[in-house]
């Protein structure tokens, strides 16, 4: 499996902080699968520089953004995301709405999506370390999942045990 990790971040773009989202996503991604191939870059919060980005990586079973999901006029993430999709899948941005609420209120503000171009599901995740890494774990069962299901192939049924979700291990609680 192949999966672009994409920062969305005017600052870390030109140097101005070290980017720690998108390692920390691509370290809970490789320990729950092994041999995944990550990219991972920073780009401006330009539509066209994420545009680029999403073309350039269309190959990828995953592409996982994080920033720019919120209100402020530079936040365009989810409106270059739901262009760039074929479909959408709402589940996935109500569902980590949903649990990110349980832990800040602001996670109502959040306009991520998440769809589908090709055989590549686009998910966007917060900007802020700690919901990155709430959402990257709550979307586990769905990497594995998700491609096969585009790709039309055979596909396990979802078994809780298996995850744990829930559970405060599982969530890195």
């Amino acid at each position: 499996m192949k999966a672009l990790i994409l920062t969305v971040s005017e600052r870390a773009s030109r140097g101005e902080y070290e980017d720690l989202r998108g390692p920390h996503i691509e370290k809970v991604l490789v320990h729950h699968f092994p041999g995944l191939q990550v990219a991972r870059f920073v780009v401006p919060d330009e539509g066209q520089s994420i545009r680029k980005a999403f073309e350039e990586h269309a190959d990828a079973d995953f592409i996982i953004t994080t920033g720019g999901t919120g209100m402020s006029p530079r936040d365009v993430t989810p409106d270059v995301t739901a262009e760039f999709c074929e479909r959408l899948l709402p589940g996935i941005a109500e569902m980590l709405r949903f649990e990110s609420y349980k832990q800040t209120p602001y996670a109502a503000l959040s306009r991520g999506v998440a769809g589908v171009r090709g055989n590549t599901i686009i998910v966007n995740l917060p900007g802020s370390l700690k919901g990155a890494l709430l959402c990257t774990r709550l979307l586990v069962p769905l990497i594995g999942h998700g491609p096969k299901m585009l790709r039309g192939e055979e596909h396990e049924s979802y078994e809780p045990g298996i995850w744990g979700l829930g559970s405060r291990e599982a969530l890195g609680h």
